[in-house]
């Protein structure tokens, strides 16, 4: 059995962003209701212009239907878009809060 690549990618980058959360950078965003409530905006945003881009009847982005799992969410979205949108997004703000302590950090020692 051959494993969708789009949906081993996105897998895998989901696994990366949070492993780098959890282990290197340690920004604290998973704890943090403004993360979560960005999310939840972002997807819903994400919801009816994915939606838009993957409807069957009139396809914008058109996947490979050996590379990605088939399932589709609400409506005909390939439910391996929310996984990339969950890890494009926390890799965003996962950095930006970084560099935003590490800038505090700097300000404190001088």
């Amino acid at each position: 059995m051959d494993i969708p690549e789009y949906t081993v990618l996105t897998v895998l980058g989901i696994l990366l962003v949070v492993l780098l959360e959890l282990l290197v950078l340690r920004t604290g965003i998973f704890r943090r209701p403004a993360y979560w409530l960005a999310m939840a905006i972002c997807l819903a945003f994400q919801i009816p212009v994915d939606g838009w881009l993957t409807k069957l009847s009139a396809p914008i982005v058109i996947y490979h239907p050996d590379e990605f799992l088939g399932i589709r969410f609400p409506w005909e979205i390939p439910i391996e878009d929310f996984g990339f949108g969950f890890a494009m997004m926390t890799l965003t703000i996962m950095v930006w809060q970084h560099l935003k302590n590490r800038r505090g950090a700097d300000d404190d020692a001088e």
